[in-house]
């Protein structure tokens, strides 16, 4: 028998649609398996002011659909000390929370792995991301939906760009990563995508501007990761824009907007079985864990291989941006 009776939940880092989906699936995950759930605050900082509650199965009744996330989020510097994470570990004894689950990205698994080193305390990780960009898992929470809101805005800019043959550069989130700007680059035909993971070849973008949309392009959309090294859409639409004063420029950047919305299927589902995984895990005495999705299975990554090795971009999906963009 598990020596775990009471689990908290807490998400953290920055929003992503599905997260309510999954904490949904860890509450009534837990009620099912008789054990009691605890709802932490505003992430690590919810742990130490000891902003936390019992949660019951009405608590996340009708929130499967909702973006964001009903415990909040917030950023923790005092968490990062080890007296913040001792006020923390001091809480949950007061509460006789024996787990958590946390809901995130890397920075969020890094302070759980911390935290679960120094306290010998039971965590798993459950990946909440728009970027994609975890190791050990093919996708993460919020992805999908993210990936949508950018195809359908792209759409829509590209209508505007068509009637006035315009070469937009769409600047999508991504600072370290290229995830969503790749598979939505290639999803919304896109002549170009710009990610952080490839140096920027400027050799590359000409050819395609005097060979594609000079000659016989009505309209071009380059998708831009901010994290891309030259700076961002802003800076290269200017750098192309002075080089190239007969071409009629514009700059979009979709910024937060990616982060919101009503959560897809896929990520309604993902998250569902990514939080009930994580309790059945937890109940199975692992910790220091992520739950993730491989070949549509669940797996189970431990925190260490999670936060040190980087996830690779797919080298024939950027080979096929090149391809599909004549």
């Amino acid at each position: 028998m598990s020596s775990i009776k009471s689990i908290g939940v807490l998400t953290s880092g920055g929003d992503a649609p599905g997260m309510n989906a999954a904490i949904r699936a860890v509450v009534r995950a837990c009620i099912y398996n008789d054990l009691r759930v605890f709802g932490v605050m505003r992430g690590y900082q919810g742990l130490i002011d000891n902003d936390i509650e019992e949660l019951h199965s009405n608590s996340v009744s009708n929130i499967i659909q909702s973006g964001g996330t009903i415990l909040k989020s917030a950023r923790s510097m005092e968490f990062k000390t080890q007296e913040g994470r001792e006020k923390a570990y001091d809480n949950l004894r007061k509460r006789d929370i024996d787990a958590l689950v946390v809901i995130g990205g890397d920075g969020t698994f890094t302070g759980a792995r911390i935290f679960g080193q120094e306290h010998n305390f039971p965590i798993v990780g459950i990946p909440g991301t728009i970027d994609n960009d975890l190791y050990g898992t093919d996708y993460t929470i919020g992805y999908d939906t993210a990936l949508n809101t950018v195809v359908e805005a792209v759409d829509k800019i590209r209508d505007t760009a068509t009637a006035h043959s315009r070469l937009f550069f769409i600047e999508v989130m991504g600072r370290d990563a290229g995830f969503l700007a790749l598979r939505s680059g290639i999803a919304s035909g896109a002549e170009a995508v710009l990610v952080p993971e490839v140096r920027t070849d400027f050799d590359q973008l000409e050819h395609f501007l005097q060979n594609g949309f000079k000659k016989n392009k009505t309209s071009s959309i380059v998708l831009v990761a901010e994290g891309d090294e030259i700076g961002g859409a802003i800076k290269i639409a200017d750098k192309v824009g002075k080089e190239h004063p007969e071409y009629d420029v514009r700059v979009t950047i979709l910024g937060h907007i990616q982060r919101g919305g009503s959560p897809s299927a896929f990520d309604r589902v993902s998250a569902s079985r990514m939080g009930l995984s994580a309790v059945e895990a937890l109940m199975d005495d692992q910790k220091s864990i992520m739950i993730g999705l491989a070949n549509n299975q669940i797996v189970h990554t431990p925190f260490n291989q999670a936060l040190k090795n980087k996830k690779a971009l797919n080298p024939q999906l950027l080979e096929m941006t090149k391809i599909l963009s004549i």
